[in-house]
């Protein structure tokens, strides 16, 4: 489930705190993995650590999943309409957050696109497109998920208007770091870097007060590459692009990702945004938001990005006979940098 790996750089002391000792777990959550590096005394019962950090990742996963067939989440999207259904507190506080973003994004970010991700090919039903569902899909009116989910915080339930297959893996993953943050809290580290796949989150800094790096990849197909470095203290990040999960016809290039009020995947044509990475306190907040800019587009994202003072990096592609190159919008703390 978890496993220690190379625990050890050396003992670092400072003089106002105990020696501490570099420590790093990993372990497979979501299809992917998730990993905790972080700084404590000798003494820490790692072993306890570690089945802390699963149960927290595994317990989102348990919730949240359209890929688990008993989740909570495939059990709301089977749920009859207009009955009010009991939800985990976890899985609550997502949904609230998700059409939050939602509102705040002018539906950018929607997690009712679950019947659009299944049909493109992107889910767990479908390997590849189905063209007579993309047909169907199309033909009907598009409705947010804000429009048709009611929430009842004070009673921890939720209830559909209309048929909704929800989809959380614009969000669901950056709860998950925040929850590996959470856990590490609960042990009393306070310098860490935790993180699920790009999703990361940092607190304090490394003994000496190095800030925590991570690196930014470049937005190209078939490698990774990496395109700068980002230093990190006390906040998390997050990343959406076209370039992990995608698929190709006829030359053109269509992204996992999926535009709510279109109705189909994102592609390099019509959305010169390749990649746009978000800065902010919450892994969870940063990565519905870096969906929902990528969604927008360069000009409304960046119109968005500083209303809502946001930290965010906004990689454009640029496509000629040439081949592919990049430019970069930058933004801190709502301010376009130069």
């Amino acid at each position: 489930m978890w496993r220690r790996c190379g625990t050890r750089e050396g003992i670092v002391k400072t003089s106002s705190e105990p020696a501490l000792r570099r420590y790093s777990l990993n372990g497979e959550t979501m299809g992917t993995r998730y990993s905790a590096v972080f700084f404590a005394p000798a003494a820490i019962d790692l072993g306890a650590i570690g089945a802390a950090l699963f149960a927290a990742v595994d317990r989102v996963d348990q919730q949240m999943s359209s890929w688990k067939p008993g989740s909570d989440l495939n059990r709301l999207n089977a749920a009859p309409l207009q009955q009010w259904q009991q939800v985990p507190a976890q899985l609550l506080s997502v949904l609230d957050a998700a059409l939050r973003v939602g509102r705040a994004s002018g539906g950018a970010f929607d997690i009712g696109v679950g019947a659009l991700v299944n049909a493109w090919g992107f889910g767990a039903t479908n390997p590849q497109p189905d063209a007579q569902q993309i047909r169907a899909l199309g033909q009907r009116q598009h409705l947010a998920a804000s429009e048709l989910l009611d929430i009842d915080l004070a009673n921890q339930r939720v209830r559909k208007q209309a048929a909704l297959a929800l989809d959380l893996s614009g969000i669901a993953k950056g709860y998950g770091v925040d929850a590996l943050a959470h856990c590490l809290d609960g042990f009393g580290i306070t310098r860490y870097l935790v993180g699920i796949d790009g999703e990361m989150r940092a607190k304090g800094s490394k003994p000496g007060g190095q800030a925590w790096a991570v690196a930014i990849e470049k937005p190209v197909r078939h490698r990774r590459e990496v395109m700068g470095v980002m230093e990190l203290t006390d906040a998390a990040i997050a990343t959406s692009g076209d370039y992990r999960h995608w698929f190709e016809v006829a030359g053109q290039h269509y992204a996992h990702t999926m535009h709510p009020l279109r109705g189909r995947p994102l592609d390099e044509h019509s959305n010169r945004l390749a990649s746009v990475t978000v800065v902010m306190p919450s892994c969870m907040l940063a990565d519905a938001w870096a969906t929902a800019l990528l969604v927008m587009g360069a000009p409304a994202a960046t119109q968005l990005a500083q209303q809502q003072g946001m930290t965010a990096l906004l990689v454009l592609r640029n496509l000629s006979d040439a081949g592919e190159a990049f430019e970069q919008i930058s933004i801190v703390d709502g301010v376009l940098q130069p």
